[in-house]
């Protein structure tokens, strides 16, 4: 009985799509002059209702059997590339079908493409209003795809899932006011009602590379910022290379990962030990593009595209809007936003988005063991926003739509499933350094080094070296990007938020106070006494470490402090944070903590971003954990991402009732 009335409404939607993509195709024929549908007379009445029918069935009929060929030919490009590709593609199926059934003139080839966009965006509406019963039509169409895919087989499993889902950048205080204020309701309602708040606290590097890779690879070791130095081969790593992250997976191989276990990596830059994978960085090299990034199957139905790429419009034309709002008001602190920023950030609030989010749904269909995805739209634009302003929040707001959707769609599961929420950083606000003392970390350091190098404008415009950017750029299939061969003359100064890294390529090994002092006189008592630098980090020639800062200096080893102490501002586990980095094999010779002012909050960071990470001072380095009230409470306070780790392995392996799979099963 239920079988029938399935395919009663199947049918029944099959009819109404058709008629009413006739209909869309009688109204393009009238609009458009480069198309003219054939008429036929019936009776006294002259129609085109005919060849639209027919032309409309056979176009329904040939995206529904060449479009996943078509995808699966494409998919060695980017995700950029190939959602573009789509309209293309809609196009010449759209010639097809004429060619197959001619009951049209064709007039202008480029209005048949136009044609096919539109005609393909009405499906997608159309489509989405069909399957629109209880809640959002998006969610609905992907379960019911889902389904379908699956023939209904079952996957219902004893023991819950753990599904746990990143909003990258949201810091623990941020968030509170946010549930406060009603910006994220939907994560209000959990914690009222099922779930734990609780703050977590990064290691120095608070940035994502750090931070998911000791999440989900149990180690952060030798990981001191998003990029730094390797003496070794003379290049700049970076977290936003391919390559580079395939190594750091490589390093941790004997170490199990968290979704080592059918689990699944959905837009992060780690695997995490899973095989299958969406939009994850390490896996977007060459000819594993296609099947490892894993983001083909979203384009199997070219109505996804479609939805994306006008999302993507508005949210560039949303961002431009901003910009110049924020200019013409004159909101400081802020940094330019033109370029192709806009672009960048419609890529991560929305193409990344819809690809993760279309993955989950799969995922929860499929009944996996453990998902990890990240959602990546708070933290880029809160770079070029700010951590509070308007614009940010609205874009967390969408991100709590978002939650409300998986979470819908996790009581449709066959499988329960544990639904842990958590930031991988915080972020901290304020006028970048260059904008305070009018040059960059970098050409400071030249200068003070003698170096003859032109000054740099106030002001540095380039946003290409930004997180955001690179992602998208990793995910166009650029090969591996931004890997950079330095020359061996000059001190390399990198920065990651008000975290900077000077190193010295012509000092062998890791220089000391003394070596520094010899080759560059002055550099030193010049950096630690500059208002944007709160403290230096340098190995001394007796083998040991000293934190200096302008009136004072902390000894590593004992952490003896002389004069005014530097790390006073810094939380207390600030000496901790700083022992550990010290003791990785590719620390800088000079780690730079930036300057942080309490009263005000704001730190200034060496890259050109008003919302910034990746070192210490205000909330970059408190992100939050929101968890099920039935798991076992995380150790408080909760330091560094590999105890992050560590309490989501164990709550992997817990029951309805937060305890073992395998207790659950004893007999009363």
């Amino acid at each position: 009985m239920q079988t029938t009335a399935r395919v009663i409404r199947t049918v029944i939607e099959f009819l109404v799509l058709w008629i009413a993509s006739a209909i869309a195709l009688l109204a393009l024929d009238a609009v458009l002059d480069g198309i003219d549908l054939e008429s036929t007379t019936i009776g006294d009445t002259t129609t085109t209702l005919p060849a639209a029918l027919l032309l409309a069935l056979v176009f329904g009929l040939l995206n529904r059997l060449l479009w996943p060929l078509i995808v699966r030919a494409m998919a060695w490009t980017g995700p950029v590339v190939m959602f573009l590709s789509a309209f293309l593609a809609g196009g010449a199926l759209l010639l097809l079908a004429l060619w197959l059934v001619p009951v049209a003139t064709v007039h202008s080839t480029p209005a048949v493409f136009v044609m096919a966009g539109v005609f393909a965006a009405f499906i997608s509406i159309v489509g989405g209003a069909i399957a629109a019963r209880s809640d959002t039509s998006y969610r609905l169409m992907q379960v019911r795809r889902q389904r379908f895919r699956r023939r209904n087989a079952s996957v219902r499993a004893a023991e819950p899932g753990l599904l746990c889902l990143q909003i990258d950048g949201l810091g623990h205080e941020v968030l509170r006011r946010a549930i406060a204020d009603g910006v994220t309701p939907t994560l209000a309602k959990l914690v009222r009602e099922t779930h734990h708040l609780a703050p977590w606290h990064t290691d120095w590097s608070s940035q994502t590379g750090a931070s998911q890779l000791g999440i989900l690879h149990g180690s952060n070791h030798n990981v001191p910022a998003f990029r730094w130095y390797d003496k070794s081969t003379r290049t700049v790593a970076v977290f936003s290379n391919p390559r580079d992250n395939e190594q750091r997976e490589t390093e941790r191989a004997d170490i199990p990962g968290l979704l080592d276990v059918d689990g699944a990596s959905r837009g992060n830059l780690f695997t995490g030990g899973a095989d299958d994978n969406v939009l994850v960085v390490s896996r977007m090299r060459g000819a594993r593009l296609g099947g490892g990034a894993g983001y083909s199957s979203y384009f199997m139905d070219l109505s996804n595209a479609l939805r994306t790429f006008v999302r993507m419009v508005g949210e560039v034309q949303r961002e431009i809007r901003q910009s110049l709002r924020q200019r013409r008001r004159d909101i400081r602190p802020r940094v330019p936003r033109g370029g192709v920023y806009p672009l960048v950030r419609a890529f991560t609030t929305v193409v990344a988005t819809d690809m993760t989010v279309a993955a989950v749904v799969r995922d929860l269909i499929d009944g996996r063991t453990v998902i990890y995805a990240d959602l990546i739209g708070y933290d880029e634009v809160s770079h070029h926003s700010g951590l509070s302003r308007p614009e940010t929040l609205a874009v967390l707001t969408k991100i709590d739509e978002t939650v409300r959707l998986l979470l819908a769609v996790v009581g449709q599961a066959d499988r329960d499933y544990h639904v842990v929420l958590l930031s991988d950083h915080g972020q901290s606000q304020g006028a970048t350094f260059s904008q305070r003392y009018g040059e960059s970390l970098r050409h400071l350091v030249h200068r003070l080094c003698g170096d003859a190098t032109p000054p740099e404008p106030a002001v540095d415009t380039h946003h290409a070296d930004a997180e955001g950017a690179l992602y998208a750029s990793a995910s166009l299939h650029r090969g591996d990007v931004s890997e950079e061969t330095v020359p061996d003359e000059r001190p390399v100064v990198l920065g990651s938020g008000n975290l900077g890294l000077i190193s010295f390529p012509t000092l062998p090994g890791r220089a000391t106070t003394a070596t520094i002092e010899t080759t560059y006189p002055g550099l030193i008592d010049s950096l630690r006494r500059h208002p944007g630098i709160g403290f230096l980090l340098i190995a001394q020639p007796d083998g040991g470490s000293v934190v200096l800062g302008a009136d004072g200096s902390v000894d590593l080893a004992d952490g003896q402090v002389t004069g005014t102490d530097p790390l006073r501002h810094f939380g207390p586990d600030a000496l901790d944070k700083i022992r550990r980095t010290d003791s990785f094999d590719n620390v800088a010779d000079i780690m730079v903590g930036g300057a942080y002012w309490p009263e005000t909050d704001e730190v200034a960071a060496f890259e050109e971003q008003v919302g910034s990470h990746g070192g210490m001072g205000g909330p970059q380095s408190t992100p939050f954990l929101l968890y099920p009230r039935v798991l076992p409470e995380p150790p408080d306070p909760l330091h560094g991402a590999e105890a992050v780790h560590q309490v989501l392995v164990r709550w992997r392996g817990l029951g309805h009732h937060g305890t073992p799979h395998d207790a659950e099963n004893q007999p009363a």
